[in-house]
């Protein structure tokens, strides 16, 4: 069965409160897990506007995406963002994404209006360093001088050690607090590994068989 996580986004309060827009978009999702004999795991709703790309709701379903091994699902690309650098992020990810209004989208496509956006940015920076130009050519002083900078390769390891231990610390932040609730209940580590199975949540190496010492080891690490 497909797994599916909402997402869901208006751009005021107002449209928050009153359900303006959220409604609309919660039918059109809906609609498309019914066709698709589908599975609509969790919902998650932002308020925020679409030129905003720091959106902490976005980026747990993202994650809830990848706990279910779900598909992120949209009632309108135009939910996500118009900006170019968060396009071209979603393009480059790990997560899979469906726009109802756009269900045959795909990496190219997201490319081609990523590559639109990043026209229009790039033609707005040439605006502004054509009146820089002008305000140099009649004697304003611009800026100041700049320290050359240096790379290093530890800093490089350092760099790749550290977003290592990041991606196996938001794993864990993920998973350990659903096998924790399953330990909960009473169930032994193998029933465990026989739920986390069936909730399609898969090891941090992506496989999709459990074994009783990893999850043991992985609430011993918290």
């Amino acid at each position: 069965m497909n797994r599916f996580i909402g997402y869901y986004r208006v751009s005021t309060d107002k449209q928050g409160e009153s359900g303006l827009g959220l409604q609309s978009q919660k039918d059109t999702i809906n609609t498309y897990v019914n066709n698709k004999n589908g599975m609509l795991i969790k919902e998650f709703r932002e308020i925020e506007s679409g030129k905003v790309n720091d959106r902490p709701m976005l980026t747990q379903a993202m994650e809830a995406c990848r706990l279910y091994g779900a598909t992120l699902l949209i009632a309108k690309l135009d939910r996500l963002s118009r900006d170019a650098v968060f396009l071209m992020n979603l393009q480059r990810g790990d997560v899979p994404f469906i726009a109802v209004d756009m269900p045959d989208a795909n990496s190219m496509t997201i490319g081609i209006m990523a590559l639109l956006a990043q026209q229009e940015r790039e033609m707005i920076s040439q605006r502004t360093k054509d009146a820089l130009s002008v305000l140099k050519a009649n004697g304003k002083r611009l800026g100041g001088r700049r320290k050359k900078s240096h790379n290093f390769t530890h800093d490089d390891i350092e760099k790749a050690t550290l977003a290592r231990n990041e991606k196996e610390s938001a794993y864990r932040a993920r998973v350990i607090p659903v096998i924790r609730e399953l330990r909960d209940t009473g169930l032994s580590y193998r029933k465990i590994c026989n739920h986390l199975h069936e909730l399609g949540i898969k090891t941090y190496h992506k496989k999709e068989n459990w074994y009783p010492n990893v999850v043991r080891n992985l609430l011993l690490s918290r």
